[in-house]
């Protein structure tokens, strides 16, 4: 798939909690065509001592209003630096980058889309697109407390929506490893991205129960395209960089559960 390195138009930035902003970004010419799964390379021009860009994860391509949305999680001089874009701001960024999810599915098929804390930001696209497709959607989203979990009613267009928080404060208490769902409802296949204890409990449950599951990694990426071999992950083909083999992997390839 080619790549692009564009500077993109900002056409508003919104907090939507405490820790999460959501960026939507524009161009005068068509976006390209991106997968769900896939994510940007962003060049954060506004702080010194971010020299190197900044991996953000596709959350959600309008093509109506010819929109890319980034869900930012706000953790260092960088990502502040994006939660303070304002309209009309010109954001380089390098897309679409890595492999995403597979959408090979039949009308009817139950998945299962589990995320936590920002994970939950390359579900949405995901979502929509198997939707569209045929597929019985039910999302499964955890966060520390409510706020984090706030951002939930776009999910709602595309399938059912579930809840975790640590807290207790909306949904079931817990991780969402511990939703009753698991335990009452059987799907065809699972999609995780989160915190990788969450995506280990989640892939070694799909493992046991012999459902299909890909997990979306986090390792720390540099440059996007395989050369700094600073996300290197070890499978069972040996040491593949994550943001050129995946992101996203069927944990087959993995040796998390060897």
């Amino acid at each position: 798939m080619k790549k692009y390195c564009s500077d993109l138009v900002v056409k508003s930035v919104e907090r939507i909690s405490n820790r999460f902003v959501l960026i939507k970004l524009t161009q005068g010419t068509p976006l390209p065509p991106i997968m769900p799964g896939q994510f940007v390379e962003v060049r954060v021009d506004g702080s010194p001592r971010t020299f190197l860009r900044r991996p953000i994860s596709v959350h959600y391509v309008d093509r109506e209003l010819n929109e890319l949305w980034l869900l930012v999680a706000v953790v260092g001089e960088g990502t502040q630096w994006m939660s303070q874009l304002r309209f009309g701001d010109v954001l380089n960024v390098v897309y679409p980058l890595g492999n995403g999810f597979s959408l090979s599915v039949v009308p009817g098929q139950r998945c299962l889309l589990v995320g936590g804390g920002v994970g939950i930001a390359p579900l949405l696209e995901l979502g929509k697109e198997l939707s569209a497709l045929g597929a019985d959607v039910t999302f499964l989203l955890g966060g520390k407390n409510a706020s984090d979990v706030s951002y939930v009613d776009i999910y709602k267009k595309y399938g059912r929506v579930l809840l975790t928080t640590e807290d207790g404060s909306v949904g079931e208490q817990g991780f969402v490893t511990q939703h009753s769902v698991l335990s009452q409802e059987r799907f065809d296949s699972f999609s995780v991205c989160g915190p990788k204890p969450m995506m280990v409990a989640v892939a070694r449950y799909a493992k046991e129960h012999d459902i299909p599951c890909e997990v979306s990694l986090e390792n720390l990426m540099a440059c996007g395209l395989g050369a700094c071999l600073c996300c290197v992950e070890k499978t069972v083909e040996g040491n593949l960089c994550v943001c050129k083999e995946g992101p996203v992997f069927n944990i087959n390839r993995l040796l998390w559960l060897s």
